[in-house]
C-alpha cells in the first residue's frame, strides 16, 4: 500500500491475503505497534488489536495501546501471559547466568511469549494471522518452498536479529508491515494520523529489569545468592577474588577490583569451577564457535559448508564466515578473522545477502570441550 508522510509517497509491503480473513495486532503501546496496527486495518479484511500483560508493571502501556486502538477503529484486548514470561523467559534468564552464561532475553521472549502464546490465543480466537511492529520483511520463496526472513530497509532498525528464531511455522503466520519504512517516516505518520505515540520514547534494555541491575534481580527471584570464587588468569594463577558468577560477562573489565599493571579483561567463566578467567585484550579474540538451538530459515538443512556472514551479538557488525555442521545437533562458525568476546548464551545469526539463514545458541568458542551447564541451566 502506498501513503504520503510530509509530502513523501511512502510504500509499506504489507501482503495482501483474503479479505476475509483476520488478523491480531501485537500493541505494545509504542509508535512501531500503533503504525503497523494501522497498515494491517487499511489492508486486510478484520483486524483487532491486543496487549501482552507480562508482568504486574505495564499498565501504561495497556493504557496507551488501548486508546490508539479506538482511535483506529478496532478492537483491543489484554492477554495475561504473565506466567509463561515468567518460566520461559524469567527464569531461563536466571538459569544461564547462574551457568555462567550471558542470555538474551528478548530472543526467548520472540519464540515462546510473542510469537508462541500469543500466536496460538490468536489462532485460538479466530484470528489467521499475527501482526507486530518489528522492523524485518517475510517473503514466501516458491522455489524452496520456504518463508524467508529478510532484514528491514532501515538497517538502523533492523530486527531480523531477534526474529531470527522464529520457525516456519511462525513466519507463515505473521506479518511485518514496517519492514519497508524507515522510523522517520512510522513516527510522521503518526503524527498525521493524530495518535499521541507519535513522540513516544522507545523501550530500552531489558523489560522486567528497570535498574540494569541484573545481578540483583537474579539474587531476589531465585533466592540463590552465587557464592565467591577465584580470579585466575590464563595460567591458573590466582589473581584475586570474585563476587560470583552472575557479576560478570565476557568482555568485561569495569567493576574487576583486580590489578596486575595492564587492562585486563573477563575472557571466560568457568560456572562448575566457580573461577572466573582473566587476560589481556589479546585473549578476547577467537576464530571460530560452536552453536546448538539451532533454527534454520531460508534452508532447510546444513550439507556441506556455506559462506555466510555472521552477527554474535545484536550491536556485532556481521563479518564473513564459514558454516559447517560439527555434528547432527551443533554449527560450527569459521570466522574469516578472529572476533573479539565471543560470549557464551548469546544468538548467533547468519545471513547470505539479506537473507537470514540460521540462528543458533553460541555454547563454546574455540577448539574446546563445552563448559558445564552447556549454554543454559
Amino acid at each position: 500500500m502506498q501513503y504520503k508522510s510530509n509530502g513523501i509517497l511512502c510504500q509499506s509491503k504489507v501482503t495482501v491475503i483474503n479479505m476475509q480473513s483476520s488478523t491480531l495486532i501485537a500493541m505494545s503501546g509504542g509508535v512501531d505497534s500503533a503504525v503497523a496496527a494501522y497498515l494491517i486495518k487499511t489492508s486486510v479484511g478484520s483486524a483487532a488489536g491486543a496487549t501482552m500483560k507480562l508482568s504486574d508493571s505495564g499498565a501504561n502501556e495497556a493504557a496507551a495501546a488501548a486508546e490508539t486502538a479506538r482511535r483506529l477503529g478496532i478492537e483491543h484486548y489484554v492477554l495475561d501471559f504473565s506466567a509463561e514470561f515468567s518460566r520461559e523467559v524469567v527464569d531461563r534468564f536466571c538459569s544461564t547466568y547462574l551457568h555462567g552464561a550471558t542470555p538474551n532475553p528478548c530472543i526467548y521472549c520472540n519464540r515462546k511469549i510473542k510469537f508462541g502464546c500469543f500466536l496460538e490465543r490468536a489462532l485460538e480466537l479466530g484470528y489467521d494471522k499475527v501482526a507486530t511492529g518489528h522492523y524485518a520483511r517475510i517473503e514466501y520463496d516458491r522455489e524452496s518452498g520456504r518463508y524467508i526472513l529478510l532484514r528491514a530497509l532501515d538497517r538502523a532498525k533492523d530486527q531480523s536479529y531477534v526474529l531470527s528464531v522464529l520457525n516456519q511455522r511462525q513466519l507463515s503466520k505473521t506479518l511485518l508491515p514496517l519492514g519497508d519504512l524507515t522510523k522517520p517516516q512510522v513516527r510522521a505518520l503518526a503524527a498525521e494520523l493524530g495518535l499521541g505515540v507519535a513522540e513516544r520514547p522507545e523501550s530500552q534494555d531489558i523489560c522486567f529489569i528497570p535498574d540494569h541491575d541484573h545481578a540483583r534481580f537474579i539474587r531476589e527471584h531465585t533466592g540463590k545468592i552465587p557464592p565467591r570464587g577465584k580470579f585466575i588468569d590464563t595460567d591458573g594463577n590466582v589473581l584475586g577474588e570474585h563476587s560470583g558468577i552472575i557479576n560478570y560477562t565476557i568482555g568485561q573489565r569495569k567493576g574487576l577490583g583486580v590489578s596486575v599493571g595492564q587492562p585486563i579483561y573477563v575472557c571466560r567463566i568457568d560456572a562448575a569451577g566457580n573461577q572466573v578467567v582473566l587476560g589481556g585484550e589479546d585473549s578476547l579474540y577467537e576464530k571460530r564457535l560452536y552453536a546448538n538451538e539451532l533454527n534454520f530459515v531460508a534452508i532447510e538443512s546444513l550439507a556441506g559448508s556455506m559462506r555466510v556472514t555472521a552477527k554474535i551479538r545484536y550491536s556485532h557488525k556481521e563479518v564473513p564466515a564459514v558454516i559447517t555442521m560439527a555434528s547432527e545437533r551443533e554449527l560450527c562458525v569459521e570466522f574469516d578473522s578472529p572476533q573479539r568476546a565471543i560470549t557464551r548464551g548469546q544468538t548467533v545469526v547468519l545471513y547470505s545477502d539479506n537473507a537470514v539463514v540460521a540462528s543458533g545458541t553460541i555454547c563454546r568458542s574455540g577448539g574446546g570441550d563445552a563448559p558445564a551447564g552447556g549454554c543454559q541451566g
